[in-house]
């Protein structure tokens, strides 16, 4: 319905013809955009009332419609971007909606409101989505619901919105079936419904589902999702959902009673094709740094079974108003809660900035001193506050961090911020956590000085292919090739490290937003070095030989799936090695002592079981 737009930035008087949803590039730095469309009414015979639906509203919008609204205004003030934003309206026959986006006002803007991606990601628009529609009166608006395992099966929390023009008096009827495959029978229910006007009305109901069939992470079990339908006259809605149970045990996630260890990664983009992408990783969780994820992203989530740790779009060094925080905290787990693979809710993300201009010159013997007096002053009381703010059903993490303060998961970059890559071990051992929740370095994904997201200093701190990063260079591919392989080598390492230790680890970043950037894909999506070995440090069950070298060594063998692996672990280096036959137990760790000869300059490790075999290899 909405076919044509035309845009001008607030203030400006140059307009444009833009594509809607998106972010047009014109208007990269604009601080507002007003966006207009014209569209006739788009009721049929049955239709009493027609609703503009509104999705990405990034960050503060005014929204103006030519007609009659149901609640008597003709503007309509949101703040929230992951909340779609749904306008009833009594069309004429024709009419105009005008939108408006500002960039963010407060604190909540998230990574679009830094220099993490480029003007052109955090243009103020429409990001998701715009339709318009018919609609019978009294008609659904929305669904929201919560599952909950109980003792006698599961119980679905449903929270139902109504739009009626009379007073009513009525019944919903709804609807429970599988989804796909899943071999259960569907069940009804019905919840009265009453309204005293015209407007929204919001009921709850429970719905008591017997003998649930329970939707897994990938590799622990089947995504059984459930199709819920609401009916109320002529109004259908429909909406997927999923019964699970999460909880947090220290550095693993605990999904219906079953220990989940963390392999994860972040992402600053919204395409769903990244969690295709996330999968190739091998990590089963996708975490959304700083900034919200459309419904076509947690669907793919839903789908795939990669669970999502949803941070609260607040980051960097400041005060932020925390009764604001709160509302957007109960918002946004209001909003995901009905997606099983909603798992994990971070409120403020890296809140000190002690090494945004790096550390040193990479050489961690050198920084041994000022490592010890590494310690922040940072007052938790607000994250918390907010944190209260969302429901005990999901794992909350307050505040995630660098050294030195007091966070509840860590942001930790040796050998990009400080050290180098080996520097991990000490670190972890000085300032302990249970979840690794940043880690990596930055590459190039083409030879250039400057990107969003990318530090170039820290980059030629530890990089040096002795040519020229701006391109002047007749082999300018060195440095790219050069960027990458320290890259690689680091993500690696440090992965490896957190998982011999048996922390969560989620790496930083999946896909960059620029020509450069911490992830392990470019912009475009096309894996850069560090995506392999990723992967490989990521395998759900590997073989480690944590800190490579001769002489006497320890061999680590993770097996991050649900039961016990019956496998072969053998080693071969310098001509020489053992083999022997093992059992690791279901998301356990086994260990032993090797002896590697004094004349190897690198060994081969292999880990053959039912599913396959994996190879890790090392330079001494």
């Amino acid at each position: 319905m909405f076919e044509e737009w035309r845009a001008t930035a607030v203030g400006g008087t140059d307009e444009q013809s833009v594509s809607v949803p998106g972010k047009p590039a014109a208007f990269a730095g604009a601080d507002g955009v007003t966006y207009v469309t014209r569209f006739d009414d788009p009721r049929g015979p049955s239709d009493d009332a027609a609703v503009i639906e509104l999705r990405g509203l990034y960050a503060h919008a005014e929204v103006d419609v030519t007609g009659e609204r149901l609640d008597g205004e003709g503007t309509a003030d949101h703040h929230a971007y992951f909340d779609p934003l749904r306008i009833p309206i009594l069309p004429y026959e024709e009419n105009e909606l005008s939108v408006t986006c500002h960039a963010p006002r407060d604190r909540f803007g998230g990574i679009h409101d830094t220099d993490a991606v480029p003007d052109a990601a955090a243009v103020p628009g429409i990001w998701w989505g715009a339709t318009v529609e018919g609609r019978p009166l009294p008609y659904i608006d929305e669904m929201r619901v919560r599952p909950e395992l109980t003792d006698d099966g599961a119980v679905l929390h449903v929270r139902t919105t109504v739009v009626s023009e009379d007073p009513i008096e009525d019944r919903i009827t709804y609807s429970l079936k599988p989804e796909g495959d899943l071999n259960t029978g569907g069940m009804m229910n019905r919840g009265r419904v009453e309204t005293s006007g015209p407007g929204k009305t919001t009921v709850e109901h429970t719905i008591d589902v017997h003998d649930p069939s329970l939707w897994w992470p990938r590799e622990f079990g089947q995504q059984n999702r459930y199709r819920l339908t609401a009916k109320l006259g002529n109004s259908e809605h429909s909406i997927t959902t999923g019964i699970r149970e999460v909880a947090r045990d220290g550095p693993r996630l605990v999904v219906n009673g079953q220990e989940v260890p963390i392999r994860g990664v972040t992402t600053l983009t919204d395409d769903p094709d990244d969690v295709q992408r996330a999968i190739e990783t091998n990590a089963n969780l996708l975490r959304a740094r700083a900034h919200a994820l459309p419904r076509e992203v947690y669907e793919a989530c839903d789908e795939r079974g990669l669970l999502v740790w949803q941070d609260l779009p607040l980051t960097g060094p400041g005060g932020f108003d925390t009764e604001r925080g709160r509302t957007l905290a109960a918002a946004l787990a209001d909003t995901y809660g009905t997606h099983p693979s909603f798992a994990a809710v971070a409120v403020h993300d890296e809140p000190t900035a002690a090494f945004a201009d790096g550390l040193g010159d990479g050489v961690f013997d050198g920084l041994r001193l000022r490592w010890r007096g590494w310690r922040n002053s940072y007052d938790r009381s607000d994250a918390e506050a907010v944190a209260d703010a969302l429901p005990a059903a999901y794992p909350v993490v307050p505040v995630v961090g660098e050294p030195g303060i007091d966070h509840d998961a860590a942001a930790y970059y040796p050998g990009w911020d400080y050290g180098t890559a080996e520097s991990i071990e000490t670190l972890l051992d000085r300032y302990p956590t249970d979840i690794l929740a940043g880690f990596g370095a930055g590459s190039l994904a083409e030879a250039v000085d400057a990107a969003a997201g990318f530090d170039a200093e820290k980059h030629a701190r530890y990089v040096d292919a002795g040519v020229s990063a701006s391109g002047d260079s007749e082999d300018s591919s060195a440095v790219v090739e050069a960027s990458q392989a320290y890259q690689a080598e680091t993500v690696r390492t440090v992965a490896e490290r957190a998982r011999c230790r048996g922390l969560g680890a989620i790496a930083a970043t999946l896909r960059d937003t620029d020509a450069a950037g911490m992830g392990v894909y470019d912009a475009d999506g096309n894996p850069k070095a560090a995506q392999e070995t990723l992967a490989a440090a990521f395998q759900p069950a590997q073989v480690f030989l944590p800190n490579p070298g001769t002489g006497k060594r320890v061999l680590v063998v993770r097996n991050d799936g649900p039961k016990p692996l019956s496998a072969t672990v053998s080693w071969e280096a310098a001509g020489e090695g053992t083999e022997q036959e093992i059992t690791v137990e279901g998301t356990g760790r086994w260990r032993d002592d090797i002896q590697i000869p004094g004349g190897a300059d690198s060994i081969t490790l292999t880990l053959t079981a039912s599913g396959g075999t994996v190879e890790n290899h090392y330079e001494l």
